[in-house]
Formats: C-alpha cells, sequence, structure tokens
C-alpha cells in the first residue's frame, strides 16, 4: 500500500501507481470486503458498490491510495463470494485438523479465501506471486506467525490445483 500526503479533500484517483501495485492494492480491498462481508453479514453488491464509490483510489484522512485494479478486486470478491462452499472445503482439506477454519480469525479466513480463489482462477498469475502477495498482505496485519498458516495452506493448495507451474525448473512468474 503506497501512501502520499495530498490535501484533505476526497477525490477520485483512477489508474496511479504501476500495474504491480494496483493489482496489489485489489486484493487488500478484496481482503477488506470479505471481512466486511462475513463480519456484517452483508451482500457482496453491497459491499462492492461500497468500497468502488468510496475507497478504491480515493483520498482518505489526507492519505491518498494506490487505485486497485477494479476487474481484480470485482474478480476476487465474486469469485470468492459464489464459490465460498467450494473454496472452504479445499481449505479445511489443507488445515491442520486441530485448526479447523471456523477457528480462524476472520481476516485469516478472508485472506486465505482470496488467495485460494485466486489459485483456483487467476491462471495468468504465477502461483508463487499470488503466494508472496498474500504472505506480503498477512504481515501488513500481523506482527507474528500468521504469515506461516497463509504461505503453508496455499502453497499446499497451489501444489495440489498447479502442480505443473511449481516444478523446480520453473522461472516464470508470470504477472504480478
Amino acid at each position: 500500500m503506497t501512501t502520499t500526503s495530498k490535501p484533505a479533500k476526497r477525490r477520485a484517483r483512477s489508474g496511479s501507481g504501476s500495474a504491480k501495485a494496483r493489482r496489489s492494492a485489489a486484493r487488500l480491498a478484496a481482503v477488506q470486503a470479505l471481512y466486511q462481508i462475513e463480519l456484517a453479514g452483508a451482500a457482496p453488491e453491497t459491499v462492492l458498490a461500497e468500497f468502488v464509490s468510496h475507497r478504491l483510489g480515493h483520498e482518505v484522512d489526507g492519505i491518498s491510495y494506490v487505485a486497485a485494479d477494479p476487474l481484480l478486486f470485482s474478480a476476487i470478491v465474486r469469485g470468492t463470494s459464489s464459490r465460498r462452499a467450494e473454496i472452504d472445503t479445499m481449505l479445511t482439506a489443507a488445515l491442520d485438523p486441530k485448526m479447523p477454519l471456523e477457528r480462524l480469525e476472520l481476516l485469516l479466513r478472508a485472506i486465505l479465501r482470496s488467495g485460494a480463489f485466486e489459485l483456483l482462477s487467476e491462471a495468468d498469475t504465477h502461483p508463487r506471486i499470488i503466494l508472496t502477495e498474500y504472505v506480503e498482505l498477512t504481515k501488513a496485519f500481523y506482527a507474528g506467525r500468521e504469515f506461516g498458516v497463509i504461505n503453508g495452506v496455499l502453497d499446499h493448495l497451489a501444489r495440489r490445483l498447479r502442480p505443473e507451474e511449481l516444478e523446480p525448473s520453473d522461472t516464470g512468474y508470470g504477472r504480478a
């Protein structure tokens, strides 16, 4: 999340930041939206509309944020929401039985679900990039070892869902 100081007025920004930064911002916003959806029991379309109108690429409290890639943001939120049962089944199988999905904090679940959805649907993005992005995103929220859970579970899913892309000889990473 890149910030710069700007006047305190609120204005929309479109396209600021590199493509990689906009995709990272989309992932962050999608995790926040999924958290809000689960916490408040809100409809995905309602939360999507709120984020597009008031958060993505806007200046908030004098801080200007990189504009999120709106297509990736909406794809993650809609896709994760619509495929939640399938994603939760995969995550449950990848987690230690002593720590079931429903016992994880809402934020960790949102991060895992988003990452799992991308591994399922974002064929243009190399799985290592997806793992790295979600591990870094986790580090932005947590100071402990939570990133290890995210890394371990998403790595397990990536090896199961996209094994051909994780061959030891593979050096291509695709787009961020």
